[in-house]
């Protein structure tokens, strides 16, 4: 299984989305540091919106998907963009 296929996986069973897209960015940095070409899974964006995330702050959110992809980020996950909202709030995409 692809590591975008398991942080789709964990997110989820954990919040419960009405829409998800993780998308692998890691083309975009390609250059950015020697010998990277961008292959690979490094660099994910996560745009969530779940009902989970209701009454919680930004930083909160942030926290709760940080906490859940910890394993992913100390194995080797670079950087991770995180985009959540509840239900109704609106959203850049």
């Amino acid at each position: 299984m692809s590591l975008q296929s398991r942080i789709e996986q964990k997110l989820v069973e954990a919040f419960h989305p009405e829409r998800l897209s993780v998308i692998n960015e890691s083309h975009l940095h390609a250059g950015h540091q020697p010998g990277f070409d961008g292959a690979g899974e490094t660099h994910m964006r996560i745009r969530i919106v779940a009902s989970a995330f209701a009454g919680m702050s930004r930083v909160a959110r942030h926290r709760a998907i940080n906490d859940l992809l910890k394993p992913e980020l100390d194995a080797g996950l670079h950087a991770l963009a995180v985009e959540p909202a509840a239900p109704g709030e609106p959203t850049r995409w």
